[in-house]
């Protein structure tokens, strides 16, 4: 019987029928997986650095805003934000 072109798009190529290679124990213990970071590439090690002091930047200001800052509204206020006042409201 004939392969029609259906059946020979839906046909797995040589790559794929290959096992896949195992990794050597892919970081399962700390010391592995610190030795893995010797395969970073150095010029990403400053671009780490930079965009992790930048996160904590942003959470620590974010912290800081929210404890320090008295005009900043966290929750409603007022006769609008009372829970009785939810009941009797219709939309």
């Amino acid at each position: 019987m004939r392969t029609t072109a259906a059946l020979r798009m839906f046909r797995p190529t040589a790559r794929m029928m290959r096992p896949v290679p195992k990794e050597d124990q892919a970081g399962h213990t700390v010391s592995q997986r610190l030795r893995k970071l010797k395969q970073i590439p150095a010029e990403l090690i400053p671009l780490a650095a930079v965009v992790g002091f930048a996160i904590f930047a942003a959470g620590y200001s974010s912290v800081r805003k929210f404890m320090v800052d008295k005009n900043l509204r966290l929750a409603r206020q007022g006769p609008g934000g009372r829970a009785v006042d939810h009941q009797d409201e219709h939309h």
